[in-house]
């Protein structure tokens, strides 16, 4: 079962907000957390560094920021991913028409709320009642009953708590699980190195990731990148406890630590997937009927060893998890526990 202090880490950290682009006050309750754990913490811009004795053994890496809004004019509140993104015109570009779509159907009647970006103070509160495409800026709207005097600029959170219900854990779990997973590893006396990332559904996690690379890193730069990942049903999602990668859109994964994990899992009896394969099994037959194949996804890790020229290298570990970036994404608690068993195993390993 998962401890009770895991359980109370993740209730705390799932109430802070973490909307993209505004995400310093989270950070704030991480360092309190991380520091009563221990561990040395050092700030740059869009990231978050957690150090123990041994900083360059075990190095894992989990973004921090959640979907929500930004207030960009009178009762007119974006997406703040796109905007953080300088996503300016979405119909004419990489931000489809149906992802819009999917969007507006997401969040729709949502409770939410107003915060001050740098201490997280309370703003006030509202209900989403309205979506639409600005017909002038092809761009996706929100009107919010209730936060109609918040000033431009404003991060827009949604109310979130955790629930754990029918041995599965619901919240907007992307990726504030991964976050309490790794500052659970320093209640446990990991020494190695943590790494939090802001703006990572925005693309832009990664260099800042990057730069810490290249002015502190040694020579075996190897990263465990932990997150979610989406299935489209409890079913799907419930025939593996760990998914895998071996690569992304951006590039293929180190077979070393890849395969590292692997054995892992199997010396422990841990179900796992490679969602490449997975997807790829998919894609041929989609290409079979004459559909659209799927994307292999684009991760915070691909794009920085794609970047790096070898500087960095890894693989990651990903939670398998239903009704991804909504208010009700879930998790297995046996997932869960899969999931920080095999992190602590990792840095038991790796040290």
């Amino acid at each position: 079962m998962l401890s009770n202090e895991f359980i109370d880490l993740l209730k705390i950290l799932i109430r802070h907000p973490s909307v993209v682009g505004a995400e310093h006050s989270f950070f704030r309750v991480l360092q309190r957390e991380l520091e009563e754990r221990g561990a040395k913490v050092t700030w740059y811009e869009g990231l978050l560094v957690a150090q123990g004795n041994k900083p360059h053994s075990a190095m894992f890496s989990a973004h921090i920021d959640r979907h929500g809004l930004i207030c960009t004019g009178p009762n007119e509140f974006q997406y703040a991913a796109f905007i953080s993104a300088n996503k300016t015109d979405l119909l004419n570009n990489s931000v489809s028409e149906e992802l819009m779509s999917k969007v507006t159907e997401r969040f729709k009647s949502e409770a939410v709320y107003a915060y001050e970006p740098w201490s997280g103070i309370y703003r006030g509160s509202g209900v989403i009642k309205n979506t639409y495409v600005c017909e002038y800026r092809n761009n996706l709207i929100f009107e919010i009953e209730g936060l109609e005097d918040v000033v431009v600029g404003t991060p827009i959170a949604f109310k979130d708590k955790l629930t754990i219900s029918d041995g599965r854990l619901s919240g907007q779990l992307d990726n504030v699980l991964s976050a309490a997973a790794l500052v659970d590893l320093f209640s446990n006396g990991f020494e190695g190195t943590a790494f939090f990332t802001a703006q990572e559904e925005a693309g832009k996690s990664w260099r800042y990731l990057l730069e810490w690379f290249r002015r502190f890193g040694g020579n075996t730069n190897k990263l465990f990148v932990v997150d979610t990942s989406p299935f489209p049903d409890v079913e799907a999602a419930n025939k593996q406890l760990l998914v895998l990668r071996e690569k992304d859109a951006n590039a293929v994964f180190n077979k070393e630590s890849t395969k590292l994990i692997e054995a892992l899992c199997q010396k422990n009896n841990i179900s796992y997937l490679f969602k490449d394969r997975y997807v790829e099994a998919d894609n041929e037959w989609l290409i079979s009927r004459g559909e659209k194949p799927r994307s292999l996804g684009s991760t915070e890790l691909g794009r920085i060893i794609a970047a790096s020229n070898g500087l960095v290298d890894g693989t990651t570990i990903q939670v398998p998890t239903i009704g991804y970036h909504t208010m009700e994404e879930s998790a297995s608690v046996e997932s869960i526990e899969a999931f920080l068993r095999t992190l602590s195993l990792i840095a038991s390993d790796v040290n």
